[in-house]
């Protein structure tokens, strides 16, 4: 369950990153703006290992998405056990 919410979490800041970029909610929103950095900072511990791993792909990030799958992957192995 715990891994589960830790997805639906990167989801979320993923999405609401999108609003932010695309300009559908300005970043004068005070809420938006506290609920992203409250996440991106619970996240930035597990996703900094990952970019630095990873090469530089300019404005893309996909550590977000590899997080998600290291989630899934580790899922699976302990349901195999």
């Amino acid at each position: 369950m715990l891994a589960n919410t830790l997805s639906m979490i990167v989801i979320i800041w993923f999405i609401i990153g999108l609003l932010f970029a695309f300009n559908v909610v300005s970043r004068d929103n005070q809420f938006l703006w506290q609920v992203e950095r409250s996440i991106a900072g619970l996240l930035e511990p597990l996703l900094r290992p990952i970019r630095r791993v990873m090469p530089d792909t300019g404005a893309i990030d996909f550590s977000p998405m590899v997080l998600i799958l290291l989630i899934n992957a580790v899922l699976i192995v302990l349901g195999s056990l």
